[in-house]
């Protein structure tokens, strides 16, 4: 046999069953190793997917409470006589925190000075809306008259501010409407100067808003486990059932900044030497028990001019291997936490100036 032959029937024996058996053991670690990149990859991307969601959620929870909370107190160009350093006997001073769910048919009188002057509000009393509340969280009742001009009322409960010298001289005056009609005050230009008026274009009407938002300790079905922040509408004068709005939001807590000092150094006070603060909080903030209305003299419910808010994100599932025991803090009402659980959580907070009271009262 040739030389030739013997090297061409060498080469034809193929791989022996070694080097097979090292070609698929090394097979087998480079797709462990894919497998393990690939595991690692999308377990990363899971968890940005969960943070980032949860950072929006919390980001969306903060910035739509305090496009609302901005606005408490609106009550377009009319101004309170409490408010007014005009009035030194004003008698429009709440005496006690508002019922949010009283029906608009019984208000009288004092029940729409505590409404108009007590924008801010931590506490619902027994209104029914708010249900299945998440432990150690706050509520938050928020009031003001619609930004937006030409509110057609249509049965809605509307504000309506009076301009006409004639109205507002009047015994008792005639300032304002809040009800579900007779909005029949005037601007500026009625006549005559005495009651009745006989000419003059109708004042504006704007719709009364009143928002309650809370944390229900679900989000669909009861059990669920999701923490969700909730918001009941003011519709037809009645408060209406509480929608979700925001998933994973766990802790909802309110400070109250509060107006009790003027700029002279002397307590805020409606009668004799007339003194509305300077707009500005004094002292450190406080949680919704520290701000009562037990009288007209003993009211700070209505010197309230910010808000601080604090609010709790949590992921939307846990994550493998993690175990929460983080403490949070939420203001002066203490922390939150440890959860000892899998899912991961984060604190948002932020102040909010009531613009429209503390305005009222800045001192120049």
């Amino acid at each position: 046999m040739t030389t030739g032959k013997l090297h061409a029937r060498r080469h034809a024996h193929g791989l022996s069953l070694i080097e097979l058996m090292v070609a698929i053991a090394i097979g087998m670690v480079v797709m462990a190793a894919l497998l393990a990149l690939f595991l690692n990859v999308t377990r990363t991307n899971n968890e940005m997917t969960k943070m980032n969601r949860q950072i929006e959620n919390g980001r969306f929870a903060v910035q739509l409470l305090q496009d609302d909370i901005v606005h408490a107190g609106f009550w377009g160009d009319f101004i309170p006589q409490f408010e007014d350093r005009n009035v030194s006997a004003p008698g429009d001073v709440p005496d006690g925190l508002p019922d949010p769910c009283k029906a608009p048919a019984t208000w009288d009188a004092a029940d729409r000075n505590k409404l108009i002057g007590i924008p801010l509000q931590g506490d619902v009393g027994t209104c029914t809306v708010v249900s299945d509340q998440q432990a150690d969280t706050d509520v938050l009742v928020v009031r003001h008259a619609e930004p937006s001009t030409g509110t057609a009322c249509g049965g809605e409960v509307c504000f309506q501010a009076s301009q006409c010298s004639a109205e507002l001289n009047a015994t008792p005056p005639q300032s304002y409407v809040l009800a579900t009609s007779g909005h029949v005050l005037h601007k500026k230009n009625c006549a005559p100067a005495t009651l009745p008026i006989t000419s003059g274009a109708i004042a504006v009407t704007r719709k009364f808003i009143s928002d309650i938002y809370y944390v229900r300790n679900y989000s669909v079905t009861a059990g669920d486990g999701i923490p969700t922040l909730m918001r009941s509408e003011y519709v037809g004068g009645v408060h209406q059932a509480a929608q979700p709005l925001i998933e994973g939001i766990e802790g909802f807590r309110v400070e109250y900044g509060i107006d009790r000092i003027g700029k002279n150094g002397a307590a805020v006070s409606y009668v004799g030497a007339v003194n509305r603060g300077d707009g500005i909080p004094d002292g450190p903030y406080v949680d919704a028990t520290g701000v009562t209305c037990n009288s007209t003299a003993d009211c700070d419910a209505a010197n309230v001019v910010a808000a601080r808010i604090y609010v709790l994100a949590r992921s939307s599932e846990p994550t493998p291997g993690y175990i929460d025991s983080k403490t949070y803090p939420m203001g002066s009402s203490g922390t939150m936490g440890p959860f000892n659980d899998g899912f991961k959580r984060h604190v948002f907070t932020t102040t909010v100036r009531l613009v429209n009271p503390s305005g009222r009262r800045e001192t120049p």
